[in-house]
Protein backbone atom coordinates (compact mmCIF):
# COMPACT_ATOMS: atom_id res chain seq x y z
CA UNK A 1 0.00 0.00 0.00
CA UNK A 2 1.76 3.60 -0.84
CA UNK A 3 1.59 6.24 1.61
CA UNK A 4 -1.47 8.49 1.38
CA UNK A 5 -0.72 12.11 2.62
CA UNK A 6 -3.26 14.90 2.93
CA UNK A 7 -3.69 18.71 4.15
CA UNK A 8 -6.09 21.45 4.93
CA UNK A 9 -5.53 24.95 5.78
CA UNK A 10 -6.63 26.86 8.52
CA UNK A 11 -8.81 29.49 8.53
CA UNK A 12 -9.89 33.15 9.40
CA UNK A 13 -13.61 34.27 10.02
CA UNK A 14 -13.46 38.13 8.02
CA UNK A 15 -17.32 38.55 9.28
CA UNK A 16 -20.38 36.69 10.32
CA UNK A 17 -18.92 34.19 13.02
CA UNK A 18 -19.98 32.70 15.03
CA UNK A 19 -23.24 32.98 13.30
CA UNK A 20 -22.59 29.58 11.55
CA UNK A 21 -24.25 28.14 14.59
CA UNK A 22 -26.95 29.34 13.83
CA UNK A 23 -28.27 29.69 10.85
CA UNK A 24 -26.17 32.66 9.54
CA UNK A 25 -24.00 33.42 7.02
CA UNK A 26 -19.72 33.60 6.93
CA UNK A 27 -17.37 35.27 4.97
CA UNK A 28 -14.05 33.16 5.96
CA UNK A 29 -10.51 33.07 4.11
CA UNK A 30 -7.98 30.63 4.37
CA UNK A 31 -4.28 31.13 5.68
CA UNK A 32 -0.94 30.06 4.56
CA UNK A 33 -0.81 27.25 7.65
CA UNK A 34 -1.95 24.14 7.31
CA UNK A 35 -2.64 21.14 9.05
CA UNK A 36 -1.00 17.70 7.39
CA UNK A 37 -1.88 13.84 7.87
CA UNK A 38 0.30 11.04 6.42
CA UNK A 39 -0.99 7.48 6.32
CA UNK A 40 1.64 4.60 6.14
CA UNK A 41 1.62 1.23 5.79
CA UNK A 42 2.30 -0.57 9.27
CA UNK A 43 2.03 -3.98 11.27
CA UNK A 44 -0.26 -1.91 13.55
CA UNK A 45 -1.96 0.95 14.15
CA UNK A 46 0.43 3.60 15.45
CA UNK A 47 0.02 7.64 15.85
CA UNK A 48 3.42 9.80 15.40
CA UNK A 49 3.74 13.55 15.67
CA UNK A 50 7.27 15.12 15.83
CA UNK A 51 7.78 14.86 19.06
CA UNK A 52 6.29 11.07 20.03
CA UNK A 53 5.25 7.67 18.26
CA UNK A 54 2.61 5.69 20.46
CA UNK A 55 1.21 2.02 19.99
CA UNK A 56 -2.40 2.51 21.51
CA UNK A 57 -3.92 -0.12 22.90
CA UNK A 58 -8.03 1.37 22.94
CA UNK A 59 -9.48 4.24 21.05
CA UNK A 60 -10.58 5.97 24.46
CA UNK A 61 -9.53 9.54 24.32
CA UNK A 62 -6.33 10.21 26.39
CA UNK A 63 -6.80 14.58 26.25
CA UNK A 64 -3.38 14.13 23.87
CA UNK A 65 -2.51 15.43 20.69
CA UNK A 66 -3.55 12.19 18.99
CA UNK A 67 -7.40 12.30 20.19
CA UNK A 68 -8.07 14.07 17.09
CA UNK A 69 -6.56 10.91 15.32
CA UNK A 70 -8.91 8.36 17.95
CA UNK A 71 -11.82 10.44 16.81
CA UNK A 72 -11.29 10.45 13.67
CA UNK A 73 -10.88 6.39 13.83
CA UNK A 74 -14.04 6.23 15.88
CA UNK A 75 -16.05 8.39 14.02
CA UNK A 76 -15.35 6.40 10.94
CA UNK A 77 -15.97 3.20 12.50
CA UNK A 78 -12.36 1.59 13.02
CA UNK A 79 -11.40 -0.96 15.41
CA UNK A 80 -7.68 -1.33 16.46
CA UNK A 81 -7.05 -4.19 14.47
CA UNK A 82 -8.28 -3.47 11.28
CA UNK A 83 -6.04 -0.42 10.90
CA UNK A 84 -2.52 -1.72 9.99
CA UNK A 85 -1.01 2.05 9.29
CA UNK A 86 0.73 5.05 11.16
CA UNK A 87 -1.06 8.00 11.04
CA UNK A 88 1.56 11.04 11.25
CA UNK A 89 0.69 14.33 11.99
CA UNK A 90 1.77 17.76 11.91
CA UNK A 91 0.41 20.94 11.83
CA UNK A 92 1.80 24.71 11.18
CA UNK A 93 -1.42 26.27 12.56
CA UNK A 94 -1.05 27.50 16.01
CA UNK A 95 -2.60 25.37 18.34
CA UNK A 96 -6.07 26.33 19.94
CA UNK A 97 -5.34 29.95 18.41
CA UNK A 98 -8.58 30.79 16.95
CA UNK A 99 -7.91 29.29 13.11
CA UNK A 100 -8.99 26.62 13.18
CA UNK A 101 -6.46 24.07 13.32
CA UNK A 102 -7.60 21.02 14.96
CA UNK A 103 -10.72 21.35 11.95
CA UNK A 104 -7.86 21.76 9.84
CA UNK A 105 -6.14 18.33 10.88
CA UNK A 106 -9.35 16.43 11.30
CA UNK A 107 -10.12 17.30 8.24
CA UNK A 108 -7.10 15.83 6.64
CA UNK A 109 -6.90 12.74 8.63
CA UNK A 110 -10.56 12.18 7.66
CA UNK A 111 -9.54 12.34 4.13
CA UNK A 112 -6.27 9.82 4.73
CA UNK A 113 -8.69 7.05 5.97
CA UNK A 114 -11.28 7.86 3.07
CA UNK A 115 -8.82 7.20 0.61
CA UNK A 116 -7.46 4.52 2.33
CA UNK A 117 -10.99 2.88 2.53
CA UNK A 118 -11.27 4.24 -1.01
CA UNK A 119 -14.36 6.35 -0.24
CA UNK A 120 -14.30 9.22 -2.66
CA UNK A 121 -16.53 12.08 -1.98
CA UNK A 122 -18.15 13.39 -4.87
CA UNK A 123 -18.54 17.28 -3.45
CA UNK A 124 -16.77 19.07 -0.46
CA UNK A 125 -19.91 19.52 1.12
CA UNK A 126 -19.85 15.83 1.78
CA UNK A 127 -16.56 16.00 3.35
CA UNK A 128 -17.34 19.01 5.67
CA UNK A 129 -20.06 17.58 7.12
CA UNK A 130 -18.85 14.68 7.85
CA UNK A 131 -15.87 16.20 9.77
CA UNK A 132 -17.51 18.95 11.37
CA UNK A 133 -20.10 15.40 12.42
CA UNK A 134 -17.48 13.69 13.76
CA UNK A 135 -16.49 16.09 16.10
CA UNK A 136 -19.59 17.11 16.89
CA UNK A 137 -20.51 13.43 18.04
CA UNK A 138 -17.59 12.00 19.10
CA UNK A 139 -16.42 14.94 21.70
CA UNK A 140 -20.02 15.79 22.05
CA UNK A 141 -19.51 19.79 21.54
CA UNK A 142 -20.95 22.62 20.26
CA UNK A 143 -19.60 23.29 16.97
CA UNK A 144 -20.49 25.11 13.86
CA UNK A 145 -19.60 24.66 10.04
CA UNK A 146 -17.64 27.46 8.58
CA UNK A 147 -14.18 25.44 9.98
CA UNK A 148 -15.24 22.39 8.37
CA UNK A 149 -16.14 23.94 5.24
CA UNK A 150 -12.98 26.20 5.03
CA UNK A 151 -11.13 23.31 5.71
CA UNK A 152 -12.31 21.07 2.67
CA UNK A 153 -12.58 24.24 0.40
CA UNK A 154 -9.60 26.50 1.35
CA UNK A 155 -9.66 30.06 -0.61
CA UNK A 156 -12.13 33.00 -0.16
CA UNK A 157 -16.18 31.86 0.85
CA UNK A 158 -19.05 33.73 1.53
CA UNK A 159 -20.79 30.89 3.45
CA UNK A 160 -24.92 30.71 3.96
CA UNK A 161 -25.75 28.61 6.82
CA UNK A 162 -29.54 29.31 6.65
CA UNK A 163 -31.70 26.41 7.35
CA UNK A 164 -29.05 24.68 9.75
CA UNK A 165 -29.32 25.86 13.25
CA UNK A 166 -30.11 22.77 14.54
CA UNK A 167 -27.02 21.28 14.22
CA UNK A 168 -27.61 18.58 12.41
CA UNK A 169 -30.59 17.23 14.78
CA UNK A 170 -33.14 17.96 11.43
CA UNK A 171 -32.27 15.05 9.32
CA UNK A 172 -33.78 17.49 6.47
CA UNK A 173 -30.90 19.75 6.98
CA UNK A 174 -29.12 20.78 3.68
CA UNK A 175 -25.59 21.57 2.84
CA UNK A 176 -24.08 25.30 3.30
CA UNK A 177 -25.05 27.46 -0.27
CA UNK A 178 -21.28 28.26 -1.15
CA UNK A 179 -19.96 31.10 -3.17
CA UNK A 180 -16.74 31.21 -4.08
CA UNK A 181 -15.14 34.83 -3.73
CA UNK A 182 -11.29 35.17 -4.85
CA UNK A 183 -11.87 35.10 -8.61
CA UNK A 184 -13.66 38.76 -8.14
CA UNK A 185 -10.64 39.79 -6.09
CA UNK A 186 -8.21 38.55 -8.38
CA UNK A 187 -4.45 40.58 -8.04
CA UNK A 188 -6.21 42.65 -4.92
CA UNK A 189 -4.14 42.42 -2.04
CA UNK A 190 -6.52 42.19 0.84
CA UNK A 191 -5.42 45.18 3.76
CA UNK A 192 -6.81 42.40 6.58
CA UNK A 193 -4.04 40.33 9.14
CA UNK A 194 -4.32 38.15 11.48
CA UNK A 195 -2.61 38.82 14.97
CA UNK A 196 -2.45 36.02 17.37
CA UNK A 197 -2.54 36.14 21.15
CA UNK A 198 -0.49 33.40 22.54
CA UNK A 199 -3.44 32.48 24.83
CA UNK A 200 -4.93 29.14 24.00
CA UNK A 201 -8.85 28.26 24.81
CA UNK A 202 -11.19 24.96 23.78
CA UNK A 203 -13.53 26.77 21.04
CA UNK A 204 -16.20 23.87 21.95
CA UNK A 205 -16.17 25.69 25.14
CA UNK A 206 -16.47 29.17 24.24
CA UNK A 207 -19.47 28.35 22.24
CA UNK A 208 -20.83 26.35 24.78
CA UNK A 209 -22.56 29.67 27.06
CA UNK A 210 -23.89 31.33 23.84
CA UNK A 211 -25.31 28.29 22.39
CA UNK A 212 -26.91 27.57 25.61
CA UNK A 213 -28.25 30.65 25.81
CA UNK A 214 -29.58 30.95 22.71
CA UNK A 215 -31.55 27.75 23.00
CA UNK A 216 -33.54 29.34 25.95
CA UNK A 217 -34.38 31.98 23.87
CA UNK A 218 -32.55 34.93 25.39
CA UNK A 219 -33.73 37.89 23.02
CA UNK A 220 -29.81 39.88 23.34
CA UNK A 221 -28.31 36.26 21.69
CA UNK A 222 -31.06 35.80 19.50
CA UNK A 223 -31.22 38.98 17.71
CA UNK A 224 -27.77 39.29 18.12
CA UNK A 225 -26.57 35.89 16.07
CA UNK A 226 -29.21 36.90 13.94
CA UNK A 227 -28.00 40.49 13.20
CA UNK A 228 -24.17 39.24 12.77
CA UNK A 229 -25.54 36.72 10.01
CA UNK A 230 -26.51 39.86 7.81
CA UNK A 231 -23.36 41.96 8.41
CA UNK A 232 -22.18 39.04 6.48
CA UNK A 233 -24.51 39.73 3.26
CA UNK A 234 -23.92 43.54 4.02
CA UNK A 235 -20.45 43.22 3.79
CA UNK A 236 -19.89 41.03 0.79
CA UNK A 237 -20.70 43.90 -1.91
CA UNK A 238 -18.28 46.20 0.23
CA UNK A 239 -15.89 43.47 -0.11
CA UNK A 240 -15.97 43.02 -4.06
CA UNK A 241 -16.40 46.57 -4.60
CA UNK A 242 -13.33 46.98 -2.80
CA UNK A 243 -14.99 49.59 -0.41
CA UNK A 244 -12.91 49.30 2.66
CA UNK A 245 -13.88 52.02 5.16
CA UNK A 246 -17.84 50.24 4.77
CA UNK A 247 -16.25 46.58 5.14
CA UNK A 248 -14.44 47.67 8.57
CA UNK A 249 -17.75 49.42 9.46
CA UNK A 250 -19.08 45.85 9.56
CA UNK A 251 -16.45 44.05 11.22
CA UNK A 252 -16.79 46.69 13.92
CA UNK A 253 -20.34 45.76 14.30
CA UNK A 254 -19.44 42.72 14.77
CA UNK A 255 -16.76 42.26 17.03
CA UNK A 256 -19.13 45.02 19.05
CA UNK A 257 -22.11 42.75 19.57
CA UNK A 258 -20.00 39.64 20.78
CA UNK A 259 -17.93 41.23 22.91
CA UNK A 260 -21.56 43.01 24.76
CA UNK A 261 -22.55 39.16 24.45
CA UNK A 262 -19.04 38.42 26.63
CA UNK A 263 -17.78 36.33 23.57
CA UNK A 264 -14.28 37.88 23.86
CA UNK A 265 -11.85 38.61 26.29
CA UNK A 266 -9.23 40.81 27.64
CA UNK A 267 -6.38 39.67 25.71
CA UNK A 268 -8.43 39.79 22.55
CA UNK A 269 -9.36 43.28 23.25
CA UNK A 270 -6.45 44.63 23.77
CA UNK A 271 -4.57 43.92 20.33
CA UNK A 272 -8.54 45.12 18.97
CA UNK A 273 -7.57 48.64 20.92
CA UNK A 274 -3.51 48.68 19.25
CA UNK A 275 -5.16 48.10 16.39
CA UNK A 276 -7.39 50.71 16.13
CA UNK A 277 -5.17 53.18 18.21
CA UNK A 278 -2.73 52.64 15.42
CA UNK A 279 -4.39 53.14 11.79
CA UNK A 280 -6.53 50.16 11.66
CA UNK A 281 -10.37 50.84 10.01
CA UNK A 282 -11.69 47.81 11.51
CA UNK A 283 -10.75 44.99 13.85
CA UNK A 284 -12.78 41.64 14.93
CA UNK A 285 -12.16 38.65 16.39
CA UNK A 286 -11.36 36.28 13.72
CA UNK A 287 -12.62 32.84 15.51
CA UNK A 288 -13.85 31.69 19.08
CA UNK A 289 -13.20 34.17 21.83
CA UNK A 290 -12.49 33.50 25.19
CA UNK A 291 -9.15 33.73 27.09
CA UNK A 292 -6.84 33.49 23.61
CA UNK A 293 -7.05 33.56 19.72
CA UNK A 294 -6.64 35.96 17.51
CA UNK A 295 -7.78 38.97 15.77
CA UNK A 296 -8.14 40.03 12.19
CA UNK A 297 -7.65 43.79 11.90
CA UNK A 298 -8.23 46.00 8.55
CA UNK A 299 -5.67 48.71 7.85
CA UNK A 300 -4.13 50.85 4.54
CA UNK A 301 -1.33 51.76 6.90
CA UNK A 302 0.48 48.89 7.83
CA UNK A 303 3.57 50.33 7.75
CA UNK A 304 1.65 52.26 11.63
CA UNK A 305 -0.31 49.06 11.98
CA UNK A 306 1.68 46.18 11.80
CA UNK A 307 4.72 47.07 13.80
CA UNK A 308 2.41 48.29 16.96
CA UNK A 309 0.68 45.10 16.99
CA UNK A 310 4.28 43.16 16.52
CA UNK A 311 4.76 45.24 20.31
CA UNK A 312 1.54 42.89 21.66
CA UNK A 313 0.84 39.99 19.59
CA UNK A 314 2.74 36.55 19.32
CA UNK A 315 2.38 36.68 15.53
CA UNK A 316 1.29 38.34 12.63
CA UNK A 317 -0.37 36.47 10.18
CA UNK A 318 -1.45 37.23 6.34
CA UNK A 319 -4.30 35.88 4.31
CA UNK A 320 -4.26 33.53 1.51
CA UNK A 321 -7.33 33.97 -0.62
CA UNK A 322 -6.05 31.56 -3.36
CA UNK A 323 -4.61 28.27 -0.65
CA UNK A 324 -6.54 25.28 -1.80
CA UNK A 325 -8.70 23.16 0.41
CA UNK A 326 -7.93 19.52 1.56
CA UNK A 327 -5.82 18.25 -0.98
Amino acid sequence: MPSIRYSSPGRAGLIGNPSDMYGGTVIACAIPLRARCTLEPSAQLTFQSRTQLITPDSLNLQSDEFDVCRVALLGMGFEIDAAPFTLRIETDIPAQSGLAGSSALLTAIVACLRRYRNEPWRTPHELAEQTRRIEAHQLQVACGYQDFYMATLGGLHALDFRDKELLGKDPTEPWASVESLQGYLSGVALPLWLATTGGTRFSGTVHANLRARWESGEAAVVEGMARIGRLAREAKTALLHQHWQQLAYLMNENYAIIKELGGSGDALDHLVQVALENGALGAKLAGAGGAGGAILCLTLHPERTLPALREVAERLIPLAPCAPGVQ
